[in-house]
């Protein structure tokens, strides 16, 4: 990847062709549960590279506004959430949801003049959800099948990365890093075990990728062998621009991401376990809350996994060598995280030498970059009909001579309305 296209990547701010790419789609910004009462605490929301405060008004409305007041710049985060909006607790400027300015106690008539940013928020899935795009231009809700289902059916968490959120994003594209950095974890990890996925995951790390471009961004058939007869498939998408799904794993729950920026350097790694038959077993969820599967454990108040880099997250050398863990490290979401972050807060693109296995990866930086200049253009980005992310991950036993393709189209084809399939 040229210097050109990967600064354009990486780089998501205010005004950068990424950034405006993004703004065009709803982001998950908060869990609805960090703002769960009207007149509660605002709470600080870094995302895209503003600094935004996040309230719940007296009505139950969530808005997300400027951190800092328009009169002499003091941060709202110290201000009074009361009487549906927040007031700066500086000289008593007030601003409703949407950043409109509804009171300056000093100079009533200057209220139309001190407005702050303010971001339309809806709720999905228990998580806050803005739209931070131009006025004019937002789409429909985001409609991942989990966004739809109810709460009884759903578990979402979400984790601080501490690198640059393609590195991260790719991490989701790129299945082929199971039947390694994953392998002696998904025999113990309650969210993985007893499949025979994960037999031939581990028997054969050389899986071949055959990919289709499609509305919502890409479809991946990742290969390996199956029975003597049969292959393993693995069907992963990721769609515009930031979720992966991953393949299921026997009966345990479906999974996703959304890879969200901060600024450059962080990013949030939101993970969702569903199920669309059923509610989530009290056990199923249990393990989650403790940080099973995708998931992790904290360090105590706050969204940072307790397995860091600040403590070599916690890696055991003798694991390592007793094969309990293939890296050394444990957590199926920090055995991923540690590596990614491992390569710096922005990855040196220049240096890294792509295999066969990393075409999807090579796919979707070319279709982002692509996407994100021709929106200088004046072109819409795809996927804003939320019908596009109605799709679903799938793992099958193939005869040798059926095409994934050709099967995706009879038993994926509707999306949602088809059973999952797993193995």
């Amino acid at each position: 990847m040229n210097k050109e296209m990967a600064e354009t990547l990486v780089r998501t701010g205010p005004c950068t062709p990424m950034g405006n790419l993004m703004r065009r789609y709803w982001a998950p910004i908060m869990l609805s549960g960090e703002v769960a009462t009207p007149d509660g605490p605002p709470v600080r929301a870094h995302i895209l590279g503003e600094k935004l405060i996040a309230f719940r008004n007296s009505d139950g409305k969530v808005g997300l506004v400027d951190e800092f007041c328009s009169h002499r710049g003091a941060s709202l985060y110290f201000g009074r959430n009361e009487e549906n909006g927040i007031r700066c607790a500086y000289h008593g400027l007030k601003f409703a949801i949407d950043g409109q300015c509804v009171d300056v106690p000093s100079a009533p008539q200057a209220c139309k003049h001190m407005g702050i940013k303010g971001y339309p928020c809806i709720e999905r899935a228990g998580m806050v959800w803005a739209y931070m795009g131009p006025k004019g231009k937002q789409p429909p809700p985001p409609a991942v099948e989990w966004c739809d289902l109810p709460p009884s059916h759903v578990f979402v968490s979400k984790r601080l990365q501490e690198c640059n959120y393609l590195q991260a994003m790719e991490g989701g594209i790129d299945t082929s890093h199971v039947s390694y950095v994953h392998r002696f974890e998904v025999d113990e990890d309650p969210m993985h075990q007893g499949t025979r996925a994960n037999e031939y995951i581990k028997a054969d790390g050389n899986v071949i990728f055959e990919i289709e471009s499609a509305p919502f961004g890409l479809t991946l058939y990742g290969r390996r062998n199956g029975d003597p007869d049969s292959y393993y498939w693995r069907v992963t998408q990721w769609l515009f621009p930031w979720f992966t799904l991953i393949p299921p794993f026997g009966d345990h729950p479906l999974g996703g991401h959304v890879w969200v920026p901060i600024d450059d350097h962080h990013c949030w790694a939101w993970s969702i376990n569903f199920r669309p038959d059923r509610p989530l077993s009290e056990e199923e969820r249990c393990h989650m809350q403790e940080g099973k599967g995708i998931h992790c454990p904290y360090v105590p108040g706050t969204f940072r996994p307790l397995a860091n880099k600040d403590n070599d997250y916690l890696i055991d050398r003798r694991a390592q060598q007793e094969k309990r863990a293939y890296s050394g490290v444990f957590g199926i979401a920090m055995q991923d995280a540690s590596l990614q972050e491992s390569m710096g807060p922005i990855q040196d693109h220049a240096k890294e030498k792509l295999l066969p296995t990393d075409r999807a990866i090579v796919m979707a930086r070319r279709m982002l970059y692509e996407t994100a200049l021709a929106m200088q253009d004046g072109a819409e980005p795809p996927a804003l009909n939320a019908g596009a992310q109605r799709v679903r991950a799938a793992g099958m036993l193939l005869n040798r001579d059926v095409k994934p393709q050709e099967w995706a189209k009879i038993h994926l084809t509707g999306g949602l309305d088809q059973p999952v399939y797993s193995i």
